[in-house]
């Protein structure tokens, strides 16, 4: 079988994921805004390399990052290691969400790698924006969740190709 999905109903699975992934495992509600994430700024990126051949990126404040981290971990104050450390998890959990959700709706099973921080800005190599999500929380910033294809690829649909 070879689903595709189209591109709304890819972002409504990625929208459900961050939503409910950041208030279970963080606390923080985020929201559709256009609040950007601004100078102060962390990214974590992951690449899907089985089932489906794009890559997910999330840009985020900072701070917002670390009140995530703080509330997670159920501490006042997280260290620069902590706030990785957290990071690459959430992001772990975040793709494993959405993975399964594409799975539920194409039966292609879909396979990511390690999540990749760094603070500030980072753009992957040979892969081109889809599309980005923006997210608003009104107390510590802003947020972007960016879908990446590689750049042979055209649209923005997901198959079910391996």
């Amino acid at each position: 079988m070879n689903v595709v999905l189209t591109k709304e109903e890819l972002e409504q699975i990625l929208d459900q994921a961050v939503e409910d992934v950041t208030e279970r495992t963080a606390g923080v509600r985020l929201h559709q805004g256009k609040q950007l994430p601004g100078d102060d700024l962390c990214t974590v990126q992951i690449t899907f390399d089985k089932g489906i051949h794009t890559g997910i990126t999330l840009r985020a404040d900072t701070r917002l990052l670390y009140r995530m981290a703080c509330n997670s971990f159920h501490e006042e104050s997280v260290s620069s290691d902590d706030l990785e450390e957290f990071s690459k998890e959430y992001f772990n959990v975040l793709c494993g969400k959405i993975a399964g959700a594409m799975f539920r709706a194409t039966q292609v099973p879909v396979h990511f790698g390690t999540p990749v921080f760094c603070h500030g800005g980072y753009e992957p190599e040979e892969r081109e924006i889809q599309f980005v999500l923006t997210y608003t929380n009104e107390c510590d910033g802003g947020a972007q969740l960016i879908y990446h294809a590689p750049c042979s690829e055209e649209g923005g649909a997901v198959s079910g190709k391996t």
